[in-house]
C-alpha cells in the first residue's frame, strides 16, 4: 500500500541563495515558520531540529544536503504517538527560473492522521505547509510576513 504524500509547489522572485539562507537560517525561520528557530550544522547524517520558546518541537536527521539546490531530512514531531516504522521525509527542491526560483517542497512517507481534511486550520501537514510556504514567499519578495490570522 502506497504511504500518502504532500506536495506543495510555489515561484518565488528570489534567488536561490536567499532562499536557501531562509529555510537554513533560524533569522529567518523565527518569522514566517509560527515561530520556530532551525538548527544544525547542515552535514548529511546530522541532526537538524525546530524549537519553539526554547523546547523542541520537531527534530530529525539530514539525508542530503546540496546547499542553493536540495535538503532533504527526516522529520519528527515531538509527542506524536503515531505508529510508523520509520519517520516521514522533507525534501526542499530549489530549481532557478530567471529571476524566480521554483520550490517545490515534498513530504513523504506519511500516515493518514498527517492529513487534515478540515477548513480554517493549520492543523495537519496539508494545512500547514502552505501557510508557511506562503509566509516564506511574501517574506522574501516583500520584507514581511503575512498579518497573523487567528482561526
Amino acid at each position: 500500500m502506497t504511504k500518502p504524500k504532500f506536495v506543495y509547489v510555489t515561484y518565488i522572485a528570489t534567488t536561490p541563495e536567499k532562499l536557501w539562507k531562509a529555510l537554513t537560517s533560524s533569522d529567518f525561520t523565527e518569522k514566517y515558520f509560527f515561530g520556530s528557530k532551525i538548527q544544525s550544522d547542515w552535514q548529511e547524517g546530522s541532526s537538524i531540529t525546530y524549537s519553539r520558546n526554547g523546547q523542541v518541537t520537531d527534530h530529525g536527521k539530514i539525508l542530503k544536503c546540496e546547499p542553493h539546490r536540495l535538503l532533504s531530512f527526516t522529520w519528527n514531531i515531538v509527542g506524536d504517538e503515531t505508529a510508523r516504522e520509520q519517520p516521514s521525509q522533507v525534501t526542499f527542491e530549489i530549481k532557478p527560473m530567471d529571476s524566480t526560483v521554483k520550490l517545490t517542497l515534498k513530504h513523504e512517507n506519511l500516515s493518514s492522521t498527517d492529513l487534515v481534511e478540515k477548513n480554517d486550520t493549520f492543523e495537519g501537514l496539508n494545512n500547514g505547509w502552505p501557510a508557511i510556504l506562503s509566509n516564506l514567499k511574501s517574506l522574501l519578495e516583500t520584507g514581511n510576513t503575512l498579518p497573523s490570522i487567528a482561526i
